[in-house]
């Protein structure tokens, strides 16, 4: 008793004097429920002690995962944490990884975690990668031979490649918690019921997969909305649709219809720009109408015309707009290029091509179109 007693008090000064905190131990008698509550208390300092001395843990954050964990010796943790520096991982991925899911310091190291992450490691990720995906998911916590293997062999039927399995993964880490036969297989037959080739279908898991984990019934709604809305399934704008949608709340899409037309458009224009660009929805409102103000108030452009063009709700106003306008300002009032210069298509061009059309070949007679490029100047309006 004494023992237990003094084990218990030990572990409680050497959290004292590392976090400042205290620990009060209420008078215990010498009881059999007694004995339990001591031991429950000697486990639960040294899994807080350990989690501060071992994983650089806060004394508050140590106290919050300790709630979900019971460290009775510090063998298995240790080997843990020796496992994953081997692989690369670093104190900070480590830590990360404890606090988000604390079972893996008690996993088998050998036997539960190497494997998995020996195979991951196998498919091409790279150390700092590897370690970037496995503390982003509970993946270390899922059956190897039951749901990792088969969902990721499931994927490799339409993306074909490791390379490309390690890209959707990489955007997307969640995806390998979800049930092939539940999930995953008829989801994508929903596509294949609009006829939706499977090319398209292999872009949608490599660039925007987190729609087909929704719910069955909930992914048939989104389908059949897009379908009705007249996006082609052939074209690859149908699966860009089906993940705008699915990143809208019902409320916040009417939300932003009703921004469209408080800036003028009709629900026809709204239609067509969204059919042109899909992923206009998924911008916030705030900067729809900074951007329609902009559009209206400095290039003086029609709402009717900006809606031929939603791409330009995807560009970024400070960074893209404003410093080609400026660049734009330099050239028209040197007479170097035409005031009637279509503005849109300017801005949509790429960088190489912009900067060919209008950097490169006039930097000679222009000079501050370097300064305006690089956003230095104030863009005054066209026309001003």
């Amino acid at each position: 008793m004494l023992r237990v007693f003094c084990k218990t008090m030990l572990l409680t000064k050497s959290i004292d004097s590392t976090s400042g905190n205290a620990f009060f131990l209420r008078t215990i008698s010498s009881t059999e429920s007694t004995l339990g509550t001591l031991g429950s208390i000697d486990q639960k300092n040294l899994t807080i002690s350990y989690l501060m001395n071992s994983c650089g843990f806060p004394f508050k954050v140590a106290t919050s995962v300790a709630q979900k964990i019971c460290i009775e010796t510090t063998e298995r943790p240790d080997s843990v944490i020796e496992l994953l520096q081997t692989y690369g991982f670093t104190n900070t991925h480590i830590g990360s990884l404890i606090r988000k899911y604390p079972r893996v310091l008690l996993a088998d190291p050998i036997k539960t975690l190497k494997p998995k992450i020996d195979f991951f490691q196998s498919l091409g990720f790279s150390k700092s990668d590897l370690a970037k995906f496995l503390i982003s998911d509970n993946v270390l916590l899922r059956s190897l031979q039951r749901q990792i293997i088969p969902t990721l062999n499931y994927l490799k039927t339409f993306i074909h490649t490791n390379e490309n399995l390690i890209s959707t993964l990489k955007q997307s880490t969640r995806l390998v918690g979800y049930s092939v036969k539940r999930i995953w297989e008829p989801n994508i037959a929903t596509l294949r019921s609009y006829h939706v080739p499977d090319s398209n279908i292999s872009k949608m898991i490599i660039s925007f997969p987190e729609p087909l984990t929704l719910s069955v019934l909930r992914f048939k709604h989104i389908a059949a909305m897009v379908n009705k809305m007249g996006f082609d399934p052939n074209s690859r704008s149908f699966p860009a649709a089906i993940y705008s949608v699915a990143g809208v709340s019902k409320q916040n899409w009417e939300r932003k219809r009703e921004v469209f037309r408080s800036l003028g458009w009709s629900d026809d224009e709204f239609l067509v720009a969204f059919k042109v660009q899909p992923m206009v929805m998924l911008t916030s409102e705030k900067k729809l109408v900074k951007l329609m103000n902009f559009f209206v108030s400095n290039l003086h452009l029609k709402p009717s015309e900006v809606a031929k063009y939603p791409n330009l709700f995807l560009l970024s106003l400070e960074r893209r707009i404003i410093p080609r306008c400026s660049l734009l300002q330099v050239l028209m009032s040197k007479g170097l290029i035409e005031n009637n210069l279509h503005i849109v298509c300017a801005l949509n061009d790429n960088k190489k091509r912009f900067e060919k059309r209008f950097v490169t070949r006039y930097e000679g007679a222009a000079p501050e179109v370097i300064k305006a490029y690089k956003g230095e100047m104030r863009f005054l309006g066209l026309g001003s």
